[in-house]
């Protein structure tokens, strides 16, 4: 990476590290291709995050499973170039050996790409051993210093509502120690555990927004510092897009106002592109 790369991308880190504040958490929308990821920083979103879920079904593969490493560097690469720090969801390292998932931090780092989310939950449900993780982390941060690596743990989605709180509190302290810069916890919804999650760590923590969760303002109250939208944007736009088609193919009345012209559409590839 020359000097000049290097400069931007701790810059990038250091933009997207201030935007984890308290009382002011960052909102960060998940896109799954250039177009959705574009059309967000026309909006004025600050910062922009990748969904595995959405990279991987627009490509007809599952998610979760280790095989979008392709189609996931692809798009962090043509993003990186938007104007605003962007982090790009890894699932699990799409590897098994630390220093591969290394070398794929620091692939993403060249090409300006400002973060990673990092799980610890695997395909058959269960949960990465907390030492191999652990390993991952300290191994991806020396690799790439200035990528914001944010540790996700699972216990919540594979343990439910049953699910350990001092088992979090544990990975979360571990995943710092090694290294991490933030720790997010999707699937906790109860207040008391987001308010001891928040307190357990100086790491900022990120929490998954669900409709039937506490509200942003809510959240910022109890100390959360970001606030991803997962999935929910690309499966509401796949509903939103067979609506309409079958409200023309009915007969109803089709709602596309608002919709960008061909020209705006066009105009957001024009506008980020490559030099």
């Amino acid at each position: 990476m020359s000097s000049t790369n290097q400069a931007v991308n701790a810059d990038r880190f250091a933009e997207f590290c201030a935007l984890h504040r308290a009382g002011a958490p960052l909102v960060l929308p998940n896109a799954w291709d250039h177009a959705s990821a574009a059309a967000l920083v026309e909006r004025g979103f600050a910062a922009i995050g990748t969904t595995s879920l959405g990279v991987a079904i627009a490509a007809g593969k599952p998610d979760g499973v280790g095989g979008t490493r392709e189609e996931t560097v692809r798009l962090g690469i043509g993003i990186a170039r938007l104007p605003v720090p962007v982090s790009v969801d890894i699932e699990g390292g799409f590897a098994e050996r630390p220093e591969e998932v290394a070398a794929l931090g620091a692939e993403l780092v060249r090409a300006g790409v400002a973060g990673v989310n990092l799980e610890d939950g695997r395909a058959d449900g269960s949960l990465t051993d907390a030492g191999r993780q652990v390993a991952v982390i300290a191994a991806l941060k020396e690799a790439a210093p200035t990528l914001f690596v944010n540790a996700r743990t699972d216990t919540y989605w594979v343990g439910g509502p049953s699910a350990s709180l001092d088992e979090t509190v544990r990975r979360i302290r571990a995943y710092r120690a090694a290294g991490a810069d933030g720790v997010f916890v999707p699937g906790v919804g109860d207040e008391a555990a987001i308010e001891t999650l928040v307190g357990a760590t100086d790491a900022p923590l990120n929490i998954l927004y669900s409709p039937t969760g506490p509200p942003r303002t809510r959240l910022a109250e109890l100390g959360v510092r970001r606030i991803s939208t997962g999935s929910l944007l690309f499966r509401v736009a796949v509903r939103s897009a067979v609506d309409l088609a079958w409200a023309i193919a009915c007969d109803e009345e089709a709602g596309a106002a608002g919709a960008p012209t061909y020209a705006q559409a066009q105009a957001m590839s024009e506008a980020y592109r490559a030099d």
